[in-house]
């Protein structure tokens, strides 16, 4: 049934075929025979045949029900591995990955159209990963990389910086895959900080400080900091002032420093409240 059914393009699906990929995403990942792995969207399982041979336990997360139900039968009696038939964006990932001494390796190849989403997930329990090893649509991959001041440059930059060395394993053509889609993907590896790039004080007024910046990028710093939640009990002029940072650039021109020294600012003046 898996090898027979066409890919449903309501779920995004391009099927990685390549053999040559599929050993350098292995590879890539480093799968130790204690360590726990978590693949998102299995699909016809080109890349579980090799983590189940590798990992101590085996978690996947496939939201086909029909390809869920085909991995059960795969793994029938492998107590090792674990088959959640649900939708990754509607899983709390931090009761699933529980934080215990070895940490969890991810490993995926993302759908184009939830993979900012996903990013954003496993950013929220990055002191609970090891390794993630990702494939994505070239672009989004391009916008980690991103210099300040360029289009790029946008909120999975900032955020996936902070916590997070990120380095480029492979670009995957369409050819790669079935059905190929229009655009070429990238392979990731993203390897958690013991410590943040950057000090930001309170981690949720850093997300808040960072969202709020690129949330109207057409528009200054100061105007896209002033309608924020969190603007609506301090004065954005003054914070701007007292980290020396021009009300009227744009978001998109600001380092990780200068998110971090805002967000800083912005942790002790709600203290003060």
């Amino acid at each position: 049934m898996s090898g027979t059914r066409r890919p449903l393009k309501s779920l995004g699906q391009n099927f990685l075929v390549d053999g040559t990929v599929i050993d350098k995403i292995i590879q890539a990942a480093d799968i130790r025979p204690d360590q726990a792995v978590l693949e998102i969207g299995p699909g016809r399982g080109a890349l579980t045949k090799h983590l189940a041979e590798r990992a101590g336990r085996l978690v996947l997360i496939e939201f086909d029900h029909a390809l869920a139900a085909w991995h059960r039968d795969q793994y029938l009696g492998n107590s090792a591995v674990t088959v959640i038939d649900a939708d990754v964006l509607k899983v709390d990932l931090a009761a699933l990955l529980p934080e215990v001494a070895q940490k969890w390796n991810v490993v995926a190849n993302l759908p184009y159209n939830i993979s900012t989403e996903v990013l954003f997930r496993l950013y929220g329990v990055h002191r609970r990963l090891a390794r993630m090893t990702l494939m994505l649509q070239k672009e989004v991959g391009d916008r980690l990389a991103a210099p300040p001041d360029c289009s790029a440059y946008g909120v999975t930059t900032v955020l996936l910086g902070l916590w997070f060395d990120i380095s480029r394993v492979v670009v995957v053509h369409p050819g790669c895959f079935h059905p190929s889609p229009k655009v070429d993907s990238v392979v990731l590896n993203f390897m958690p900080r013991s410590e943040a790039r950057a000090e930001v004080g309170d981690e949720d007024l850093f997300r808040a400080v960072v969202k709020s910046a690129f949330s109207m990028r057409r528009k200054t710093l100061y105007n896209c900091l002033k309608s924020a939640e969190f603007a609506k009990m301090i004065d954005c002029g003054e914070l701007l002032e007292a980290c020396a940072i021009d009300g009227r650039r744009r978001g998109e021109t600001l380092s990780l420093e200068e998110f971090a020294l805002l967000s800083r600012r912005v942790t002790e003046l709600f203290k003060e409240l």
